[in-house]
């Protein structure tokens, strides 16, 4: 038997809700992160609603990551390792700022798999999001969990031997050619974790990134990459015609290289101006 399906035979984690009133502390933050005006009227644009239901554990919760050691949705396995690595989501009806909505959270799929990088677990969590006038948001976020060698030491010898070098924080000016996207130093990954209360560390202590996850630098949060695919849409005025958005995180990027969004009709994508996608995602219309 895969050792991660053994890991958690007996994990069966029951659904949960919550409730949160949609003040616009949040929207008008992520809004300056991006260089952009707070949004206008009430309608809280697409994804936003990740910006809200925060958890907020003790620090005495925290793994030596800075995630959750552990937690109702998380699986019991020994040195996890997480990935967030794509999602569905359907739109119904906006969500109004100043609204209070209810979130129930409950895990619908758990797969074990084995590939050439090792075992995985993936798990996928479906939200739904009401209020006074009923079902509005209905969205499935695919994770990856893997399990971390017993020991760090020889994970990343290139990094800790100095061969490789995290990018240099870029100038925080203009976007080649215009267009739409982010140009991520240290500074706003730090803004978007402290948003979010996201304490991996990864996209926030640079030598821990480095030397223990063998990254060349601090890794652009997966979320803010699937959020900006979205702002095309939304600063031309389209998102209340959304219907749909499907998204699936392809490789990691890093503070100091440019990213910038891509549009092919209805698919998507973002990533380095001369790269590969960092994130590819499609959008149907009402």
């Amino acid at each position: 038997m895969n050792a991660l399906a053994h890991a958690i035979e007996d994990w069966a984690p029951q659904s949960e809700s919550a409730v949160v009133t949609l003040d616009r502390w949040p929207t008008d933050a992520f809004a300056a992160l991006l260089d952009q005006p707070p949004p206008s009227g009430d309608r809280l644009p697409p994804l936003w609603q990740w910006l809200y239901f925060l958890e907020h554990p003790r620090s005495d919760e925290l793994g030596p990551d800075g995630h959750l050691a552990s937690g109702h949705f998380l699986p019991p396995i020994p040195r996890r390792l997480r990935m967030f690595a794509g999602g569905r989501v359907e739109f119904r009806a906006p969500l109004r700022l100043g609204t209070e909505v209810h979130r129930d959270c409950r895990i619908t799929d758990i797969v074990p798999k084995t590939g050439r990088s090792g075992e995985m677990l993936f798990v996928t969590e479906r939200r739904e999001y009401s209020d006074s006038d009923g079902l509005a948001v209905v969205e499935e976020q695919d994770v990856v969990y893997r399990q971390a060698p017993a020991t760090d030491e020889g994970r990343n010898t290139a990094s800790s031997s100095g061969s490789q070098h995290a990018p240099p924080a870029i100038e925080r000016a203009t976007l080649p050619d215009d267009r739409i996207g982010l140009l991520p130093d240290s500074r706003m990954l730090f803004r978007y974790s402290a948003l979010t209360y996201n304490a991996h560390r990864i996209h926030h202590d640079e030598p821990y990134a480095r030397d223990v996850e063998g990254y060349p630098g601090l890794v652009v949060h997966g979320p803010l990459l699937a959020l900006l695919l979205l702002e095309p849409a939304r600063r031309a005025g389209l998102s209340p015609d959304l219907a749909t958005f499907t998204f699936r995180l392809r490789r990691p990027t890093f503070a100091g290289t440019p990213v910038v969004v891509a549009e092919n009709g209805d698919d998507l994508s973002a990533g380095p101006p001369d790269g590969e996608p960092a994130v590819t995602g499609s959008v149907t219309w009402r």
